[in-house]
């Protein structure tokens, strides 16, 4: 299976990639607009290769059985106890081939960036901290780390040292703080360095976390001697 995607370059031959994933019951388009408001330096980090996957439409139990854009089912509100682990392996299977592709595209694992929004930040840990090549970094925004149990026995070194941003709502009643700063202390108990913000905002994306992306994108991506 292949994922449906909104795909465009900052400019000709990007030298980097972003995959960014949505939340449930939204789609590709939702981060987009968000692109020109960071409003990066190109000379310093060369032009990028945005990429917006749609997830598939599937049943989602805690909606009723509602058919949705979702990564994975939300089995209930207890998000460590009833995990929809097929579902969410079958994501990372698709994002994998994402990366895979654009590393054949000519873009470098090291280049790529996995993003992702509430389930988007699940599937971009899930998937960011089990790849076999190393990645310029994760941006895990408003979520939690899903199958945190196995994490220790399936990462690979590969990543052991990826940057992590990790950002979340102070006032977020969908994925509260204390369960985002658990997932937190989770990772950095496995020795992963993560830069933790949070923000006075609900289950959304704030100015002042658009901000501190633009920041983290420009130095994780920023062109060496060696690129």
């Amino acid at each position: 299976m292949q994922l449906d995607k909104i795909e465009f370059e900052t400019g000709p031959n990007p030298q980097a990639a972003v995959i960014w994933l949505h939340g449930l019951g939204a789609d590709g388009n939702d981060f987009a607009p968000i692109v020109p408001e960071l409003d990066l330096e190109h000379d310093l980090i060369g032009h990028i290769r945005f990429i917006f996957p749609h997830a598939p439409m599937i049943p989602v139990t805690i909606n009723g059985g509602h058919v949705m854009r979702a990564w994975y089912d939300i089995l209930g509100t207890d998000l460590a106890r009833r995990e929809d682990e097929a579902g969410l392996r079958k994501s990372e299977g698709l994002i994998r081939g994402l990366i895979d592709a654009q590393v054949a595209s000519g873009i470098a694992a090291n280049r790529i960036v996995l993003s992702g929004f509430s389930q988007g930040c699940a599937v971009t840990l899930m998937t960011g901290l089990r790849y076999p090549h190393r990645l310029a970094a994760l941006m895990a925004l408003s979520g939690y780390l899903p199958m945190a149990a196995s994490l220790a026995q399936e990462r690979h070194s590969a990543n052991a040292d990826v940057p992590i941003f990790m950002a979340h709502g102070r006032q977020d009643p969908m994925i509260t703080l204390p369960r985002a700063a658990a997932s937190r202390d989770a990772l950095l108990q496995l020795g992963y360095t993560v830069n933790w913000k949070d923000y006075p905002m609900p289950h959304s994306v704030c100015a002042e976390e658009i901000a501190d992306i633009r920041s983290f994108l420009q130095d994780v991506l920023l062109l060496k001697k060696s690129d």
